[in-house]
């Protein structure tokens, strides 16, 4: 047999098939194992992404060296996903195939020194045997390993190893009677104290045995005694596979109520469990009010897979929402559960992911990179808050979570249910023309009212304290809240302390040296941050420019609102939820459950609390400034700013308490935000709509966006136009070609960026002549420049 394999080998070159003969040695190979294979000098890993038993090779063929993995990491779907991502996405495929699995599952090299002839051997410099050259940083010694390169002394070879580590317990069984050990007891001497405790544990113990470690510990019990019986053979002790479980604070939840579907819930449900009982690829789109009850939608529909035989999968969008989302689903579905999200360790991610592949688990929820999960028998698939951006990957390799579910749907013909309050627009016009299903729930599942919503015009109010940060109405609302022992929600889109140091005096703008960005000022770090590349420094007393003193930090930030609170309403517990405080490992869950018991009145947040947080005592939502993403270069712009109004004010009221939300804006006539007052996403989806018509933007228009970055901005913007002359002489009318012209931020990490829009209907030549531009993309990277091509982007700046 030969195998088909694709090398861990990321280049124009290598993106294709190679074939090896697989040795006798190596029996049941399958698709989608990993493997190492000889290439050229050296040994390199791929994956098995088919079987033949014939070649078109003239040639001998080389042999396949080493299987990895016991059993095949990647599915045969997963494979097949892979190809049909390779042509669509411009990526290459070992980038697509390694994005499926875990980070620590991926191909670590290590380029080692051996002696090339026996003379070599008996060199000093490899007393070792071999060398790793990444660790060598004397001179001496560089020189001559270089002298024996030269003189065919020494060769290098290429190590591959595999990161990923199964954890594992010490497990204790018992090797002997019952009897033999009481009468072993019996025989002690006297002062054996620690060894009588042990064979007593051992003869009351009797029928529970093998224990592990843990549990012999909670005993008390002597180690010392426990390994003097291992050495005499009287217990036995196996190292035994342990999964870490991410979901260990959720096991001890209290069951789940049982919950009553009202008659637009059920009547959703219904279509939905037809397509899982027809076995039906239909994609459905749950369009529901805030609070209108679609968890428990795709609670239900899961629970019908499940009693089917079949298993689900569903994506939340943030990180902060898979806590809540993972209580829900854990107290209903317990150890059928798996979660896969970038808030895991890399451990637990590994253990969660071998889980989901061995089939012992059943349902998978996390975020966008879970759809990836080597989930076989898909009944069901499900996108929480589906007009979410985070569901589009922004690197290579750049796929959209939703494309790629349709594709699992139609390949295990499984439903695929996207739920939002307000959809996106390319989702809700594929509704409107019969793609997809809507499904339609208006009213609140509880029948309580949705909030009432009021609008601050900032250009015309009277603020609390000294920032120009929280209007008058908007603190004694807070004020009135916390009398009654009710929560609060804040939203503001920007975190850190101040937007930007500006001197008085020369006007001197302090700024980030690798982007065409000004530094944020974070103050509980003492340090001015981009929030680009990650350059920092400290926060400068006089300016860097004139030395005057006469400096000020302007703008406004989580931290600074936080600030403000805590002088304006002393005695109130606030709690602050951005990427500053959510960095460590479990932080989102321990911010959040600390504010749903109550431990806190204010969660002040970025948009990560505006959407999916249930907490029944919240009966405020403040948005600080409403304008944050208002007037960005990006089409999207109203799109977004609508979403996050509507779905930050959909916290409030969500129990037996009245809810009330105040909007804070400069621009209280936009449209988004008018819209958003009122809840009226219809009217909204009309409006913006003839906005996007007009411009030939998405969903009228698909779009291309070609991306030239250089260290040189003359070279950037030279090959952006060559580029484009290709594009003009392959492609016609309706087709239109924007650009080239600097990105909005033209300066990232010393990287200048130009770029080129595609907006086109039907051109099917594109996809070929995209795919030759990034085959002439690698070319370019020898003198410095780096070519992006990303399809449906969902920003474009």
């Amino acid at each position: 047999m030969i195998a088909q394999v694709i090398v861990d080998v990321a280049a124009k070159q290598t993106d294709r098939i190679f074939e090896y003969n697989i040795p006798k040695q190596i029996s049941d190979l399958t698709i989608g194992a990993r493997v190492v294979v000889p290439f050229g000098p050296r040994k390199v890993q791929g994956f098995v992404v088919g079987l033949t038993k014939t070649s078109q090779y003239q040639g001998k063929l080389k042999n396949l060296l080493l299987v990895v993995d016991e059993q095949a990491p990647l599915t045969p779907e997963l494979v097949q996903l892979s190809e049909y991502l390779a042509k669509t996405i411009f990526s290459y495929r070992i980038s697509i195939l390694q994005t499926m699995l875990p980070s620590v599952m991926r191909a670590k090299y290590r380029k080692i020194l051996v002696p090339a002839t026996r003379e070599a051997e008996d060199l000093p410099i490899f007393k070792e045997k071999s060398i790793d050259l990444a660790k060598v940083t004397n001179l001496e010694e560089i020189a001559q390993i270089n002298q024996l390169l030269k003189k065919d002394l020494a060769k290098i070879e290429y190590a591959v190893e595999n990161k990923a580590k199964e954890k594992t317990k010490k497990v204790y069984y018992l090797t002997s009677t019952l009897e033999n050990y009481q009468t072993i007891k019996q025989s002690l001497r006297s002062n054996a104290v620690k060894q009588a405790e042990l064979f007593q544990f051992i003869i009351e113990h009797f029928q529970q045995f093998p224990f592990d470690y843990e549990q012999l510990k909670k005993y008390n019990l002597s180690f010392s005694a426990i390994n003097t019986l291992v050495k005499k053979g009287l217990l036995r002790v196996k190292e035994k596979e342990q999964y870490r479980n991410p979901l260990t604070d959720f096991s001890k939840r209290t069951k789940p109520k049982s919950i009553t579907l009202n008659q637009q819930q059920t009547a959703a449900l219904q279509q939905i469990n037809e397509s899982i009982e027809r076995s039906e690829s239909k994609t459905y789109l749950l369009e529901g009010i805030t609070g209108s009850g679609k968890t428990e939608v795709y609670l239900h529909a899961i629970s019908n897979a499940l009693q089917r035989g079949k298993n689900a999968l569903m994506l939340v969008p943030e990180i902060s929402l898979t806590p809540q989302m993972v209580s829900q689903v854990n107290a209903r579905f317990g150890k059928e559960v798996a979660v896969l999200h970038s808030g895991l360790s890399e451990g637990e991610k590994y253990d969660e992911w071998r889980r989901i592949r061995r089939g012992e688990a059943r349902v998978v929820v996390g975020a966008r990179s879970a759809i990836f999960a080597p989930l076989s028998n898909i009944g069901l698939i499900i996108i929480d808050e589906e007009h979410e951006a985070s569901y589009k990957q922004e690197d290579t390799p750049r796929y959209h979570a939703r494309n790629v579910a349709i594709w699992r749907s139609k390949f295990h013909n499984a439903p695929l249910v996207l739920g939002s309050a307000t959809p996106s627009l390319d989702s809700r016009a594929r509704a409107q023309k019969g793609v997809y299903k809507l499904l339609r729930l208006t009213k609140r599942a509880n029948q309580k009212a949705l909030p009432e919503v009021k609008i601050i015009d900032l250009k015309s109010v009277e603020f609390a304290g000294s920032q120009f940060d929280l209007s008058t109405d908007l603190v004694k609302a807070i004020k009135e809240k916390l009398l009654k022992n009710e929560q609060i929600i804040l939203l503001l889109n920007r975190r850190g302390f101040a937007s930007f140091m500006l001197c008085r005096d020369c006007g001197f703008v302090l700024q980030c040296p690798n982007c065409d960005l000004s530094l944020t000022m974070h103050k509980d770090t003492r340090q001015m941050i981009c929030h680009y590349c990650g350059f920092h420094q400290p926060i400068p007393n006089r300016c860097p420019n004139c030395q005057s003193s006469k400096i000020r930090f302007l703008g406004t930030g989580t931290q600074k609102v936080e600030e403000e609170l805590t002088e304006l309403l002393p005695g109130a517990r606030v709690l602050r939820m951005d990427v500053d405080t959510t960095r460590r490992k479990g932080s989102y869950k321990e911010i959040l459950d600390k504010f749903g018991a109550g431990n806190a009145d204010i969660l002040l947040g970025t948009q990560m609390i505006a959407k999916g947080l249930d907490f029944p005592n919240v009966t405020l939502v403040g948005v600080i400034n409403a304008d944050t993403a208002l007037y960005l270069p990006d089409y999207n712009a109203s799109e977004k700013t609508f979403e996050l109004l509507t779905q930050v004010a959909g916290r409030a009221g969500r129990a037996e308490k009245s809810g009330q939300v105040m909007i804070q804006t400069y621009n209280p006539d936009h449209y988004a935000i008018k819209l958003a007052q009122k809840q009226d996403y219809e009217t909204f989806y009309q409006t913006e709509m003839k906005v996007r018509y007009q411009g030939n933007y998405p969903p009228f228009f698909f779009t291309n966006l070609i991306s030239v970055a250089s260290k040189n901005e003359q070279n950037a913007a030279k090959e952006a136009f060559a580029i484009k002359r290709i594009l003009m002489r392959n492609l016609h009318a309706p087709t239109i070609i924007l650009g080239p012209t600097p990105s909005a931020i033209s300066k990232i990490n010393n990287q200048y960026y130009y770029q080129i829009l595609v907006k086109y209907k039907r051109e099917p030549k594109l996809n070929e002549l995209l795919h030759q531009i990034q085959d002439l993309a690698q070319e370019k990277q020898k003198y410095g420049l780096n070519i992006y091509i990303d399809t449906q982007p969902g920003r474009i700046f």
